[in-house]
Parts: C-alpha cells; structure tokens; sequence
C-alpha cells in the first residue's frame, strides 16, 4: 500500500477537519445532498451513507472528509443518507445512476440493497466501491475500510488484558448485525482473543447475542435481560461500538456497576470518550476515516478515468467474499485502541473538538490529561 500511503499524506492538507466539528450527529433525520463547489471539472461522484439513528460517524465524519476528499481530486461530490430505509437507498441510487454520476461509493445498509444497487450501476456502465462494508455476493471490484478483524481483535486484547486479574471472569458479548460483514468480522477478531480464554477456563462466556440493525435500545434491553438472568453478575461486557457500549453503560449504572466493570466499544464518538475518560467505559477504537475517505476518493479517481492500472496500485490488499466465492482487491487500514490515556490523540488529530468533549464532569479529567 506504499502508494496510498503517499496520495494520504498529500491529502492531507487539502482536507481540513475543522469542518467535520464533532463526531456528533448533524442532526438530521433528512438525507441532503453535499455538492462540493469546489471540485466538479471531472463530474460527480455519488456517494450513499446508510444511517444516523446508530453510529454518529457517517454525518459526523464521513459526510464533510468524503466530500473535501473528492473535491480534492476535481469531483463533486453528491452525498445522500438513506436513514435506514432499504427503499430509500435504492432510489437514491437510482437518482444518481440516472444523473451518469462518474462512480457510486455504496455503504450499503445491508447486502442485499448494496448488491442490487451495484447492479443497476454496472448495468449503466457506472463502477461501484464498496464503503466500509463489503456486500457479501456482490459485484463492487474494490472495497475500501479498515482492517475489521483486527478490529475485534483490539476489543478482545482490551478485554483479556482488564480482566486478566479476574480469574474465570464473567463476559457479555454484545454484537452487531447479522446483515453486517463488518459485524462479522469484528466477532471473528473478539474470537481469536477471547475462545482460547473460554476454552481454558480463564473467561467464562455467559452469552454472546448479536443486535438486528445495531439498534442501541435492543442491544441495551438484551444485555439487562442477559444481566438479569446470570443474577446481575458480570465481569466484563464486549459491545461491538459506541452506542450499544452506551446502552450497556446505562443498565451497568442502574445497577451500580459502571466503572466496575470494563466495557469496550468503537469509532471514538464524543459520548464514547466521555465515557472512557469518566471510566464508564474501558476503551474504543479509533479508526482515521480521513485515510479511509482519501483512499476512496483516490481509487473513484481512477476509476473514473478508467485507469485499473493505478486502482489496483491503491487496492493493493484483499477481502475474501464467501457468498460469492470471490476476492475483492481491497484497502484496509489500521484501526487503533484509545484507553483512557490515549483520547488526547482522538483530539491532538482533529476528529474530536476538546470544547465538544471536556465539558461537565469530564473537564478536570481533560486537565489532568492535558486535552485541551
């Protein structure tokens, strides 16, 4: 990936992070377009996001560093939510198909709507990158994300090292979509940690659930259900990201167990660091979706001028597909472990606002760690 590495770092000045502000939300429930007004001499490139309702990162982050990134490399860039509606993702897909945009980015709410929309793209001679997500049995030549296994492999490292001290410690599973890829992969990688610690006694794993459409509310009732039925005992709870950790924090705290028992998370929100600095919450993963924009805008560059020569020099790493028994050329990036020591990074880089995150009980934390 030496390539990508180089178009990285000269992008990094073009894209700006002041415009991202917080990892929060930008409030909508309304999927807008994003029309750079500084790019567009070489077309459009059209991008759909699936949600807001579970992650704060696809409006937060991925909206503003995607369209900079694009614009960056001469395109508008048409940026639509679908608010998890199937049916919403195909029509927007269908717009933009019909308006010839140059390339469709698809970070699809679940295969099934991604693999169709990819289709209908090809069909118009349109190339498709998968985003963040790979459409199990799909059509997408590239894939761009992070490295989604070692993902879960950080989680279950983060949680093999808190309960270390505890043997035969009590663990939670908390997971994401069926439907996911990403989900799947995030447990693959809690696995290669954690099942050899059940399997010898180190870690009992009392139940392990995944959550349809990573909705925080169901994941929170699952694990008070799961807490309720152990006799309101546990050491430690695996939560796949952010807002199901929320979730789970929530039922730890009616219960007085918040800041007793370590709870991971992912996609370094501003609630997530707040509460991995109060010490609700033991650790998230940080993942720099500014590399992950500035690869896909790269390789939609190429694409666009169909130079498969230069995106399979971007692609240079690979994801197995095995519903379509298929290898996808691929970028994969590194994800990162923040603890409570290691959010200033989160801000020192620009992801996170420190006037957004030292605020209320925090704020003597982030002096202390000097987050300012």
């Amino acid at each position: 990936m030496k390539r990508y590495g180089a178009v990285a770092v000269a992008l990094a000045g073009l894209l700006t992070l002041a415009a991202c502000g917080s990892n929060s939300s930008s409030g909508g429930g309304n999927s807008t377009s994003s029309n750079g007004s500084s790019g567009g001499k070489n077309g459009t490139v059209g991008v759909i996001l699936p949600e807001t309702a579970t992650s704060a990162r696809w409006e937060g982050f991925d909206r503003p560093m995607i369209t900079k990134a694009l614009n960056a490399e001469g395109f508008d860039a048409d940026v639509e939510n679908a608010q998890g509606d199937v049916q919403k993702f195909s029509t927007l897909a269908d717009g933009m198909i019909a308006k010839g945009v140059k390339v469709l980015l698809i970070a699809s709410i679940n295969s099934e709507v991604g693999n169709a929309v990819a289709a209908k793209a090809h069909k118009a001679g349109i190339p498709t990158i998968d985003y963040d997500r790979l459409n199990l049995g799909g059509s997408s030549d590239y894939y761009v994300s992070f490295d989604n296994v070692k993902v879960g492999a950080l989680q279950g490292q983060a949680m093999a090292d808190a309960l270390k001290a505890k043997p035969a410690a009590q663990v939670i599973e908390i997971e994401g979509a069926p439907t996911d890829n990403n989900a799947t992969l995030f447990h693959q990688g809690q696995e290669q940690v954690l099942k050899p610690l059940y399997d010898s006694g180190a870690l009992k794993l009392v139940a392990s659930q995944a959550i349809d459409g990573w909705d925080n509310q169901k994941g929170g009732e699952t694990f008070e259900q799961l807490l309720t039925t152990n006799g309101n005992k546990i050491d430690g709870v695996v939560a796949s990201n952010d807002g199901l950790a929320g979730a789970i924090v929530t039922v730890l705290k009616k219960n007085g167990l918040n800041g007793k028992v370590p709870v991971t998370g992912q996609d370094a929100t501003t609630d997530g660091l707040k509460a991995v600095l109060r010490g609700d919450q033991y650790m998230t993963v940080f993942k720099p979706i500014q590399d992950e924009a500035n690869a896909a805008a790269k390789l939609a560059a190429d694409l666009a001028k169909g130079d498969k020569a230069a995106a399979d020099a971007v692609a240079t790493a690979s994801s197995q597909d095995p519903k379509g028994n298929r290898t996808v050329k691929s970028v994969l990036l590194d994800p990162h472990t923040v603890t409570r020591d290691q959010v200033k990074t989160v801000v020192d880089q620009g992801y996170v606002k420190a006037s957004d995150l030292c605020s209320g009980d925090v704020s003597s934390v982030c002096t202390q760690l000097g987050i300012s």
